[in-house]
Order: structure tokens, then sequence, then C-alpha cells
């Protein structure tokens, strides 16, 4: 091998090696995660190619979206397990602690939050 093919090949890997990590930490590293409790307002299964389970979750107390507005706080997710979803499903209007895990960024198919539950914790006055 001559020193410039040496170069174009160590280049070649170097940079190949730097978009792989890159695209693992933002799309597949768990970057934290924890539960949220709250209401679940609903959970519905939509997409135009991929369709996933996506979910709002209300929580107690309120925040100030921008200067003399106040609105309540609302966790978005999306849900990968359709088991888990269905359950979900089942529990709209229900008080409920919900599992997450945050990523840096979506996938498509993952859904359209960085947070995607994944256990229920617990269910406090199911209405069914």
């Amino acid at each position: 091998m001559t020193r410039k093919t040496k170069i174009i090949t160590i280049s070649s890997v170097v940079v190949a090696v730097i978009i792989a990590v890159f695209v693992y930490v933002r799309y597949f590293y768990v970057f934290g995660e924890g539960i949220k409790a709250g209401n679940l307002n609903y959970l519905v299964y939509k997409g135009y190619i991929f369709k996933t389970y996506e979910g709002i979750l209300i929580q107690s107390g309120y925040h100030q979206t921008e200067e003399g507005s106040v609105q309540s706080n609302e966790f978005r997710f999306s849900v990968v397990n359709d088991s888990l979803a269905g359950e979900l499903m089942k529990l709209s209007g229900s008080d409920v602690q919900l599992h997450y895990k945050e990523y840096f960024a979506p996938l498509l198919w993952r859904g359209k939050s960085r947070y995607v539950v994944d256990k229920i914790e617990a269910v406090y006055n199911s209405p069914h």
C-alpha cells in the first residue's frame, strides 16, 4: 500500500467510527430514566408510514408557557411495546405512574417523543 492509500483508509475508518458513535449516542443511548406520575389523558396509534403510540400524561401543577398564560404540565411520550400500549389504552383517565427512558432524539419507528414509556409502575383510581 502506498502512503496515500494508507492515509485514505485510516481517515475513512476514523470518519466511519465517529459517525457510528454519533448515531449510537443520538438515537440509541439511554440518556436518562425516571418515573412520571399523573392522569393518563390519552394514548393514540397514529402515523403515515411508521405507526406509533403517542400519549399525554397530565401532571399536577401548572407552568407558564409565555407571559400571561398558564398551562397544565403535560408529559408527552411514546410507547414501543404493543401489549403495554393496550394496557395503557384501557387506563385512559386513570392516575398512573409510568417508567420511561429518555433518548437524545426520537427515531421514526420509535415515536415522536424523546421519552419512551416501558413500564407501568402503579395505577390509582382506575375508572374500569
